[in-house]
């Protein structure tokens, strides 16, 4: 999200210029699409991890441009706070061996990354929240120097006028404010891009949308914040109430939140962008010296600054991305849902898990989204965040009657989903052998109902259990994760507990 924006001050005519080159953008885009001016298929895929820098004592650490300065690669990048950093894989074409190769690019890259983030004493933690985190470390001092972030931060408390409310009622109930968006940087979580044509994006965000629940329910691994025990994936709730600009007023009118799930089936990208813009007001009012229909009408590709960088401040869960490439356009659904970890054979396996899935709903003959109602898939996403790997959700029934029924997740995910994720990974071209091993990883986790935010819960209880106070078993819970995430077997055979006394300071 603008990478290159520089902090300063807006005023009246800054925000009306801005709306005014949103809408020439929109209409850019509209003409893009009717033209057909867009890359080909080239089935390209991408990934995209946030991580978390931690010290043997579990601790989070303040030191991402001490560890990027040693890491020089232009794979890592910052993220939102001072113990976050994110990692970036070059697109890869969906086939043969890809989830292998994949696999074994994170690993490399990982382990690099541990390494020179071990010379300053930190380590890598790739986890949904980080159960060490205090609230004093989520405040805007410990916001990335970098001029993008502070602007964000200062633009959303601003529209907001008041402090963030953060009230979560999980196994645990945690509530409080923050002065800033800082508590947003608690989420860490894995970005998963497919490049799709204009005909078919409707089809694969729609189905994108319709099996979120399922890729929380096997996928889940934030169960803490400050201390509590929340739900088994607390990301979604804390990100929507950490970047919410909404004072309680326009929460009680149904103004939408920036972060979102969305309210109805699509037809068109075009649906997503022209949504952007009816519903939200401009964050970071910043123009672009190009006019996007002179650009057109001229033969070019416009960039469409404004309508990219408005685009990344509403927060959905998937999001359209319009980007160039070698002077083409494109179109990208980014599934922004999964939350980082445990490891990389589990990250790839929920990888692959997602992209046969897509594949596979998105040709269906009657798709799902035709019989599922949009609100029904809404409840089953937040009752997967709730529930994790235990969570029932509302789906469409099997057999000529129609209608849907209550079905719980490892049902629906073993005996449904799984065989069409593998049907969808065969029509990319897959191997069977990755595309057995990475699928298996999902089955074993249903089989065994455990997932990461399981494991973190049951660790963290073994440890109270014997007497321990709570900060010191989480940070042996989540010293223990970052000793499990490295050696690398996929987080279904971790045993639960910790092998360490657990100190009792």
């Amino acid at each position: 999200m603008g990478e290159k924006v520089v902090a300063g001050r807006f005023d009246l005519s800054d925000r009306q210029r801005y709306r005014d080159k949103l809408r020439r953008c929109l209409t850019g885009l509209e003409r893009l699409l009717a033209e057909k001016r867009f890359d080909r298929p080239k089935n390209l895929m991408g990934l995209e991890i946030e991580l978390n820098l931690a010290g043997t004592d579990g601790m989070p650490k303040m030191l991402n441009a001490q560890v990027l300065e040693r890491i020089a690669s232009r794979d890592f990048q910052t993220e939102l706070a001072m113990f976050n950093l994110e990692v970036n894989i070059p697109p890869h074409r969906l086939g043969d061996r890809v989830f292998d190769r994949l696999a074994e690019e994170l690993r490399t890259s990982l382990a690099y990354a541990d390494r020179k983030a071990g010379e300053v004493d930190a380590g890598i933690v790739m986890i949904g929240i980080l159960p060490t985190l205090d609230r004093d470390d989520l405040v805007s001092s410990n916001l990335s120097d970098v001029d993008r972030y502070t602007l964000l931060n200062d633009q959303i408390v601003a529209a907001r006028g008041e402090e963030f409310t953060l009230d979560i009622a999980g196994v645990e109930h945690l509530s409080c404010t923050s002065k800033s968006i800082a508590p947003e940087a608690a989420c860490t979580s894995v970005q998963l891009h497919l490049q799709v044509t204009p005909p078919r994006f409707a089809d694969v965000w729609n189905a994108a949308q319709a099996v979120a629940a399922a890729q929380i329910a096997v996928g889940a691994n934030s169960p803490f914040l400050f201390g509590r025990e929340l739900w088994r994936e607390s990301r979604p709730p804390l990100f929507q109430q950490s970047t919410d600009t909404r004072p309680p007023e326009l929460q009680a009118q149904g103004v939408r939140p920036r972060t979102w799930f969305g309210e109805r089936w699509i037809s068109s990208a075009y649906d997503l962008f022209e949504e952007n813009l009816r519903y939200y007001p401009a964050l970071l009012p910043i123009c672009d010296d190009e006019d996007p229909l002179e650009v057109l009408d001229q033969g070019g590709v416009p960039s469409l600054a404004e309508l990219v960088l408005h685009n990344g401040t509403v927060y959905r869960w998937n999001r359209p991305v319009y980007g160039i490439a070698d002077g083409v356009p494109h179109l990208r659904v980014e599934n922004r849902v999964l939350p980082a970890g445990p490891t990389v054979i589990d990250v790839v396996a929920n990888a692959a898990f997602y992209y046969g899935l897509v594949r596979a709903l998105a040709e269906e003959a009657r798709p799902v989204w035709s019989r599922l109602p949009f609100e029904a898939a809404a409840a089953n996403f937040d009752a997967a965040c709730k529930d994790g790997i235990d969570a029932r959700f509302t789906w469409p029934r099997r057999g000529r009657y129609g209608g849907t029924t209550q079905v719980d997740a490892v049902s629906l995910v073993r005996d449904e989903l799984l065989p069409l994720a593998e049907a969808g990974l065969d029509a990319w071209g897959v191997e069977p052998a990755d595309r057995d091993l990475y699928l298996g990883v999902i089955e074993e986790r249903c089989r065994r109902r455990v997932n990461g935010a399981s494991w973190q819960a049951a660790t963290f209880h073994k440890a109270l259990d014997a007497g321990h106070p709570r900060d010191a078993a989480l940070a042996a819970t989540t010293r223990r994760y970052r000793e499990l995430m490295h050696k690398g077997e996929p987080v279904h055979t971790w045993p639960v507990g910790s092998p360490e006394p657990v100190p009792l300071g």
